[in-house]
């Protein structure tokens, strides 16, 4: 279920206060908390092909050795006693339990996250002090980190050459915590923070949400409505009243150019274009298994990399997005589907009001997106 309170902390006072505002520890956020997986299992994910994962080594070949995965099992056997930190992306992607503790973060939209990354570090391991452009909720699964955060930070800060790591040249910390199973830090985008494991067997869980950048945003959406307009459509010129200034551009030809772009990238476009890209896949090459069984049971379940969200379109109407692709239905379809990740077949065929909606749901249980 959702989280009500975070410790303490009324959820409305998190989302008033801090959220996208300012960092804040929470003590016990997940009280008896315990970790699902361990460091074997998480390097067990890090030999696969498929999942993403990383090595960062302070005292590598280079300071700050990135490593890129998969690994094998003597790359785990040859690593020194300290200072390094093993990183594995999306692993509510593989492990059920992990996919769990998402339930909790739906106080925030389901197309917000983007994936639970899991590090396992050894005493002193870290990757060193840096700073993301997205919000982060850092649980700590096992072990002990010491979390110091420090300035406000963006793409002009200076950064340590010679690493592929982003890595801050000055860091000025001005908040500094220990981390206990069941603790949990919050960072908005922008600020520095350096974590650094504090004895063996540390585990942290980074609950990460995405934000695309204005840039992507402008870009990519007048892209989406640039592919609906011919090359017939051209500029005009207002009504001409004055041109006995030839080189001017006036205040009036640049309103005429505002008032264009207003009529052209309209809410319905920006709507449709943000559906389909705040759910498309992290990783679009893994396809989801398909089971053959004809009948599946009355329980189905959203496949872990799969991304829904929906938008109301009118009375009784919806688009439904899935996995970056767009599907007319029913609003009570659209809401259904996107309320639990486990759901009810035979509720869901209730809510499929017409031929439309039964075949979207058809569609989903097929492709193993439930």
């Amino acid at each position: 279920m959702p989280l009500t309170h975070l410790g303490d902390m009324p959820i409305a006072t998190f989302l008033r206060e801090y959220w996208q505002q300012k960092p804040v520890l929470i003590r016990q956020a997940f009280p008896d908390f315990e970790s699902p997986i361990d460091g074997n299992e998480l390097a067990g994910l890090a030999l696969e092909e498929e999942v993403e994962s990383r090595l960062v080594l302070e005292r590598g070949d280079t300071p700050w050795e990135l490593r890129q995965g998969p690994f094998d099992e003597s790359t785990f056997a040859t690593l020194p006693p300290n200072h390094w930190t093993l990183l594995v992306q999306a692993v509510d992607h593989w492990v059920p339990e992990v996919r769990e503790l998402l339930e909790h973060f739906r106080f925030l939209p389901d197309w917000r996250v983007d994936d639970i990354m899991v590090s396992y570090a050894v005493d002193q391991g870290s990757v060193g002090p840096h700073f993301d452009y997205y919000d982060v909720f850092l649980l700590q699964g096992a072990g002990q980190r010491r979390w110091r955060l420090g300035q406000t930070c963006d793409s002009q800060s200076p950064r340590i050459e010679g690493t592929a790591l982003n890595i801050l040249k000055t860091f000025d910390a001005n908040q500094d915590w220990v981390l206990t199973p069941g603790d949990m830090l919050y960072i908005p985008p922008g600020v520095a923070h350096w974590g650094t494991a504090e004895g063996d067997d540390c585990l942290t869980y980074s609950i990460g949400f995405r934000a695309p950048s204005i840039a992507d945003i402008l870009t990519e959406a007048s892209q989406e409505a640039a592919s609906q307009l011919t090359n017939d459509q051209r500029y005009r010129d207002i009504q001409p009243s004055d041109f006995s200034h030839p080189g001017e551009i006036s205040d009036a030809t640049v309103e005429a150019l505002t008032q264009l772009v207003r009529e052209h990238l309209k809410p319905d476009t920006l709507r449709d274009w943000f559906g389909r890209y705040m759910t498309s896949p992290k990783y679009p090459e893994l396809e989801p298994d398909v089971d053959d069984e004809e009948n599946p049971g009355d329980t189905l379940y959203r496949h872990p990399a799969s991304r829904f969200a929906y938008t109301n379109t009118g009375e009784g109407d919806a688009v439904f997005y899935a996995d970056g692709e767009a599907h007319p239905c029913s609003r009570a379809l659209a809401m259904a589907l996107c309320s639990e990740w486990t759901l009810s077949r035979s509720e869901l065929v209730e809510h499929a009001n017409d031929e439309r909606d039964q075949h979207l749901l058809e569609m989903l249980i097929e492709e193993g997106k439930l």
